[in-house]
């Protein structure tokens, strides 16, 4: 695990998260699984995809998920 990709959910983060801050994460977890800071010219497009991917990934799960002890989902907060 990357020590940088912080957890997203409460009550590590206690207000919700935010889409820079999932994207934040994608962008780690692709650097870490990847190998690379910044890809070069050739694979701009698979890695920006990847982050891509992982963020709207990250945002569903969150909206999925059940923490014990809130009084709501975010999906039913949000309704």
């Amino acid at each position: 695990m990357c020590r940088s990709i912080k957890t997203l959910r409460p009550p590590a983060l206690p207000e919700e998260a935010t889409e820079e801050d999932m994207r934040a994460a994608a962008l780690q977890y692709v650097r870490k699984v990847s190998g690379f800071r910044a890809p070069a010219a050739h694979n701009r497009e698979v890695f920006d995809r990847a982050v891509d991917d992982i963020t709207e990934a990250t945002m569903k799960l969150l909206d999925g998920l059940e923490i014990r002890g809130s009084a709501a989902t975010r999906s039913t907060a949000e309704s």
